[in-house]
């Protein structure tokens, strides 16, 4: 059994570190696991951080992109190392520490050897939580309002189509379906349709989340490209 745990970071500094302690290291010691932070040309301090953290853990590797390639492709970058190197199942996490690694434990216990494709972490099972961890309330109005849309025309019933919080088994999802996803924000869209198309199921777990700077501007523009992909694409 292998299993990749990667890390998309871009400018998260001291965070990403926040994100690797939290790991639940002795559940994964039984697996062979690896651990991979893929920096997509931050120009802060977090490749200070990550050679750190590197230094301090055998597990770890490390990957910088030379640009900015984008939020979906570092991920189709993570999973195609984690298809070429034959690994089972693989989780991503972002390195800004607003999804804790704590979660991974129970995200991998209901996954292996189960019907899933995918187990997703939903800061919307339980609302309040959302609320507590700062999520802001113009956020929390779109993501029920787009989850609502996601769900009527794809005939599902998830609670959060927004999460970034995803473990993958690679033997249902395939390497060729990462080729027409977005290279953007809308790369766990494309996914979670993808899955549902191949008769798949995606299970949520209820996590509680932890919400820095929000840039509304950057989230209009994922809103609209959103309502309009789960409509027509």
């Amino acid at each position: 059994m292998k299993i990749l745990l990667f890390i998309v970071t871009y400018k998260a500094s001291y965070r990403v570190r926040k994100v690797i302690n939290e790991i639940p290291y002795s559940y994964f010691k039984k697996f062979n696991y690896q651990i991979l932070i893929s920096d997509d040309s931050s120009n802060d301090n977090t490749v200070k951080h990550m050679n750190n953290i590197k230094k301090k853990n055998k597990r770890v590797i490390l990957n910088f992109n030379q640009r900015n390639i984008g939020y979906g492709a570092n991920i189709k970058k993570c999973l195609s190392y984690a298809y070429k190197k034959k690994y089972n199942y693989a989780a991503m996490i972002h390195g800004d520490n607003q999804y804790s690694s704590k979660y991974l434990k129970q995200m991998f216990k209901i996954i292996l050897n189960s019907k899933y494709a995918a187990i997703t972490g939903s800061r919307m099972k339980r609302k309040g939580n959302a609320i507590k961890g700062g999520m802001p309330i113009y956020k929390f109005i779109g993501n029920i309002f787009l989850t609502k849309v996601f769900n009527f025309f794809n005939n599902s019933n998830f609670t959060d189509c927004h999460t970034g919080y995803w473990v993958y088994d690679l033997k249902k999802i395939q390497k060729k379906w990462l080729n027409n996803f977005d290279n953007g924000f809308l790369f766990d869209l494309d996914m979670r349709k993808k899955i549902l198309k191949n008769n798949f199921k995606i299970k949520e777990i209820p996590i509680v989340t932890r919400y820095g700077n929000e840039r509304s501007s950057t989230h209009l523009n994922y809103a609209i490209r959103f309502f309009l992909k789960s409509i027509f694409f």
